[in-house]
């Protein structure tokens, strides 16, 4: 290969790595300062939260150490209550549920329960597991409150692919069908293949095969099937990268193009991080538009 391609190869992966690295895009502050911001939000809001309702944690909802839920439980005596399960980002490498309530502040004022999902991030936990611990957790919420009026989901980043994942699920390996409401994928990533080759991939050692049958954007017949009646909200941060960007907007034509039901939300004047931090507030766009969808604005 002649220097001059390796010179625009070199230069197509460094552009590559900064395009799925969100830190790099915030116009708040540096890196390294904004993912810190970022870490401190999410455990102060989850420190709230669990000031707030009553809060059972980590509640098993499989055998493996990792699979375990938090839930935020409103003080109402009332048994028809909306659900919201949140799963959290972090490359599928990072960040727990131990920062994942924060969602519960405003909510459940409005009386609606949040359950926070563990799951075994890289290296730990490949991707075909995670996306089975993921749609498990679904499952075992779904028996363990029969009383559920509405459920919803909420992910971001990477939880917004694995919520994704849940969405497309085929129910009947799973001996429960799950009727899910609403779902809120907020700055995620549906199609892996970009990512192969990038920093991202390092810990996850995904093979183009595993990539594929893990990618949103090919599972989109499946999501028809199982979950037809799912209003979807794709929400995208205005400062995210042009890549991340792209996979939200082609993700929401895909499903548009299939006759689903959703919508896309580009949220001004937030970056990839505080699009969700910004949740631990009830007048925030993307937390208003959540409670309209339940009946409860």
């Amino acid at each position: 290969m002649a220097a001059e391609q390796l010179t625009a190869v070199s230069f197509c992966q460094q552009e590559l790595e900064k395009q799925y690295s969100p830190s790099r895009w915030s116009h708040r502050m540096a890196a390294d300062d904004v993912i810190k911001a970022h870490v401190k939000a999410l455990k102060e809001g989850t420190e709230r939260a669990r000031s707030l309702a009553e809060t059972l944690i980590n509640v098993p909802y499989g055998e493996g150490d990792g699979e375990k839920l938090d839930v935020y439980i409103p003080k109402t005596a009332s048994l028809d209550v909306n659900l919201v399960i949140y799963i959290h980002g972090g490359y599928w490498q990072f960040l727990s549920k131990e920062e994942s309530g924060f969602m519960a502040v405003p909510l459940v004022d409005k009386d609606v329960v949040v359950v926070a999902v563990g799951y075994d991030i890289a290296p730990k936990g490949n991707m075909d597991l995670m996306v089975s611990q993921v749609r498990r957790s679904v499952v075992s919420v779904v028996q363990q409150y029969s009383h559920i009026s509405g459920l919803y989901l909420c992910g971001h980043s990477a939880g917004a692919h694995l919520a994704a994942m849940v969405l497309s699920t085929d129910w009947s390996q799973y001996g429960a069908t799950p009727n899910i409401k609403g779902a809120f994928l907020v700055s995620g990533i549906y199609d892996l293949l970009p990512i192969l080759s990038t920093y991202i991939n390092e810990p996850l050692k995904m093979t183009e095969e595993v990539a594929v049958r893990n990618s949103p954007s090919q599972l989109v017949p499946h999501l028809k099937r199982s979950s037809s009646g799912c209003q979807i909200v794709v929400a995208v941060a205005q400062n995210d990268s042009s890549e991340f960007r792209k996979q939200s907007e082609e993700y929401y034509k895909t499903l548009e193009a299939a006759g689903l039901t959703v919508i896309m939300e580009d949220v001004a004047n937030t970056d990839h991080f505080s699009v969700v931090e910004q949740l631990v507030d009830g007048d925030y766009h993307l937390t208003k538009l959540l409670l309209k969808m339940m009946g409860k604005s």
